[in-house]
């Protein structure tokens, strides 16, 4: 559909494309913005006035607190003014009480659009906020936050003495994030602790390999996508390139710890499966506009003789879910892990000035049986937990044997 902005499949609140050290645009769809809604006039049947009441006894009456006894108090200014529309925006778009709606002022939109550009410093993990609490979507491969011991589904309670409740996502993005070899200090707690513990934390410049491929012995293949960025499907392509040519029929795809990214990209990896027309996702918008249905591209390489496994865990969000989802539904692959994380809303990001623009959730997922994708996310087939004393990766160890190679209890084999 023309005009149509880029829709969002990130899943972090606040600013919830702010990957922590890593910054990638999550955005699907087109290229351009959606423009700001051209004649923009008060609706009929809203009244406005308690507005304007308040917005006047604030510009008449309110003194600053924190002021010195000598100096002057300052009156009204555009700039003030204008700090003031921000916040009502901001308000209207708070009131809503959807973590993925939210307002980006001049400030925090320049920020977002930085984000979106490229690698830059932090810890290498992203959050989101949920049941009112700031928690790890999940730390990046490689990374401070990786190597530190953070793990998906972990509860960040404080940030350097800063209590995180009542702390939207976008604050706790700015107070973890910091130049490459600054310290944070983060207080955690997780399913299983008896207590939170606290983990000191070097930043860097974050580099993270999107894909990563192992062939273990019983004629096994892995494919570790850990986004869903413009590139990955070039690099998915490859990825599954060696695949065929190593002569193996067995294939497990790991997509813990994905967060999710572009759309296309989801469905072009799932159209190496699934033949042309198949549907891997529907955009619900609940009446506003015309559904729109993503369908397979038709690459459907396989001849019928692939055995595969998706592993998912509740870092297993947005496109990523998406194509889990698909490949279950067609009977392509088995899921293995734990529920997903449950991210079934789509956002576009729209103008409101040239400077500022509000992301909106404007759509549901519908995965290809019609259903949406649950909000406490898609429950594997087969449920395998690795619990905080766990020593080994007991999901890889039942997906491989799932594909009939080693023992659940055995340790997978790599193949040099």
């Amino acid at each position: 559909m023309k005009g149509r902005s880029p829709l969002l499949l990130e899943i972090v609140a606040g600013v919830l494309l702010l990957v922590i050290g890593l910054g990638l645009g999550y955005l699907a769809g087109e290229d351009h913005p959606k423009a700001a809604i051209a004649d923009s006039q008060e609706p009929t049947g809203v009244d406005f006035s308690p507005v304007w009441t308040a917005w006047n006894i604030i510009q008449q009456d309110y003194v600053p607190v924190e002021v010195a006894s000598s100096t002057p108090i300052a009156t009204s200014t555009p700039d003030i003014e204008q700090q003031e529309v921000w916040g009502m925006i901001t308000g209207l778009a708070n009131s809503l009480n959807d973590p993925y709606t939210y307002f980006l002022p001049p400030v925090e939109n320049q920020q977002f659009s930085s984000d979106m550009s490229g690698t830059f410093d932090g810890v290498g993990m992203e959050i989101d906020q949920k049941n009112g609490q700031i928690i790890v979507l999940s730390p990046l491969v490689g990374t401070p936050a990786a190597q530190a011991g953070i793990k998906a589904g972990d509860q960040i309670l404080d940030i350097d003495g800063t209590s995180t409740a009542q702390m939207d996502v976008d604050t706790a993005v700015d107070d973890i994030r910091g130049p490459a070899g600054s310290k944070v200090t983060l207080v955690i707690d997780r399913a299983g602790w008896s207590a939170p513990k606290q983990f000191v934390i070097t930043r860097a410049a974050i580099n993270v390999p999107e894909v990563e491929t192992t062939k273990l012995q019983g004629g096994i293949f892995v494919i570790s996508l850990a986004e869903f960025t413009s590139n990955s499907p070039d690099l998915f392509r490859d990825a599954l390139r060696q695949f065929v040519q190593s002569g193996d029929t067995k294939l497990i795809l790991d997509l813990r710890e994905n967060p999710g990214g572009y759309l296309d990209a989801a469905v072009d990896i799932g159209s190496y499966f699934l033949p042309s027309g198949d549907t891997i996702v529907t955009e619900d918008y609940d009446g506003h506009q015309p559904n729109i249905v993503h369908k397979s591209y038709g690459y459907d390489i396989f001849n019928g003789n692939l055995k595969m496994v998706v592993l998912v865990d509740g870092g297993t969000a947005s496109a990523a879910e998406i194509l889990s989802d698909a490949l279950r539904y067609y009977g392509v692959a088995t899921l293995v892990g734990t529920n997903t994380y449950g991210k079934g809303s789509v956002q576009e990001l729209i103008p409101i000035t040239s400077d500022t623009n509000l992301k909106i959730t404007v759509a549901r997922w519908l995965g290809p049986s019609g259903d949406p994708i649950p909000t406490t996310g898609i429950v594997p087939d087969v449920e395998v937990d690795i619990t905080a004393s766990s020593t080994s990766d007991t999901q890889m160890q039942k997906a491989v044997q799932i594909l009939g190679g080693t023992s659940a209890t055995g340790t997978p084999q790599i193949v040099n």
